[in-house]
């Protein structure tokens, strides 16, 4: 049997050919070891155990979030022979696993974000109340979307829900959960988004201490619910998100009011209204009763003074009246047009009338005299 020659440019290509068919997709657990980041970008580490060393080449962008020498992870990816940098395994995605690897890289990614200011109260939006367009992300079958939906209907109903079905954990679910994210952002623009899936362990819940599923939830145009079913461990998804529940559960129970009890404060408001309203015309009754009294008294009163004012008025006419004074005996003297009060305005012969309670006299002067 002739031996096949090949040349370097061949044989790299046969190799990938075979590698292709035969390892389509490998995932490799081990210790990190030699990593770094090129301009900022490319990604290069080994996974290495006690006899072997594995290396790997990706992008930034497919990394979870920071990393560090000796830390255990998972990676997924491609095998390839380069034609000039040799054999690698083309990385797809890489987690962390076991709870020590797993809280080394959340501490890594809290104090990268925190620095950021990523967590910051400041940042936190309210919730929308009673939003009648919610942006659910989860997983269709799970009982986190089973359990948030009925609640919701429970307490509320008639809210329009648009809804990602995504993966919740697995190497798949940081990108779908930061893409659904992006995607109501971008198009539904709900009036809020619920992020939420039930408990799990460290390695089920990595998804949400993933990088890019934390700087989506940060990002977001809609104010973000994160509800992660479990007490222990806070996700940094949650510490990023406006609003933080504890289950899918109580989620639906911070986003929409109890319609019940609703009703029950609207029918307390309406009798308080209504006893307040009845109160108030009793009141504004009994205050025109007595206005209308006062008013009544302050009238009568006034007559009463204008009356006995008027009475005074007529008896000081009475007195004053000139025929009141005829009647008594006493006598007006005119002269001419002249009303005598004196001897000294007459002379004898003088033409003089003389004017009585009932006539008038017409005299002449014999003699005027004064008998003072």
């Amino acid at each position: 049997m002739q031996e096949i020659i090949y040349s370097p440019t061949d044989f790299v290509a046969v190799v990938n050919q075979t590698l292709e068919y035969a390892y389509p997709r490998v995932i490799i657990e081990g210790e990190l070891a030699n990593f770094r980041i090129s301009k900022n970008r490319w990604v290069y580490f080994d996974l290495k155990d006690e006899n072997a060393n594995v290396s790997f080449f990706g992008t930034i962008y497919q990394l979870p979030g920071p990393l560090e020498d000796g830390l255990m992870v998972r990676s997924v990816g491609t095998p390839r022979l380069h034609p000039r940098f040799g054999f690698s395994v083309n990385l797809e995605s890489l987690v962390p696993v076991g709870e020590g690897a797993l809280k080394k890289a959340s501490d890594l990614l809290y104090k990268k974000l925190d620095k950021e200011g990523l967590f910051d109260p400041k940042r936190k939006r309210p919730l929308p109340i009673a939003p009648r367009k919610i942006g659910l992300i989860t997983a269709a079958k799970s009982a986190a979307y089973s359990d948030f939906v009925k609640i919701l209907n429970e307490r509320w109903g008639g809210v329009e829900i648009l809804f990602a079905d995504v993966y919740v954990q697995g190497d798949k679910a940081p990108l779908q959960l930061a893409g659904a994210i992006e995607y109501f952002n971008q198009s539904e623009q709900p009036e809020v988004l619920v992020i939420t899936r039930g408990g799990g362990g460290a390695e089920d819940l990595a998804a949400f201490n993933d990088e890019r599923v934390v700087r989506a939830v940060a990002a977001s145009r809609a104010p973000t619910l994160v509800a992660i079913g479990h007490e222990v461990d806070i996700s940094l998804a949650e510490l990023a998100a406006d609003v933080r529940a504890s289950t899918p559960s109580n989620a639906a129970q911070i986003l929409v009011p109890d319609r019940h009890h609703e009703l029950s404060l609207l029918t307390q408001k309406q009798q308080g209204i209504q006893k307040f309203l009845e109160q108030e015309f009793t009141r504004q009754d009994q205050q025109l009763k007595d206005s209308r009294s006062r008013v009544q008294g302050s009238l009568e009163q006034l007559f009463s003074g204008e009356i006995e004012r008027l009475t005074n008025y007529r008896r000081l006419v009475s007195l004053f009246d000139p025929k009141a004074a005829l009647r008594r005996g006493y006598a007006i003297v005119v002269k001419g047009q002249t009303y005598i009060r004196s001897v000294k305005q007459v002379k004898n012969k003088d033409r003089l009338s003389v004017r009585l309670s009932d006539g008038t006299i017409q005299a002449e002067v014999i003699k005027a005299s004064n008998n003072g």
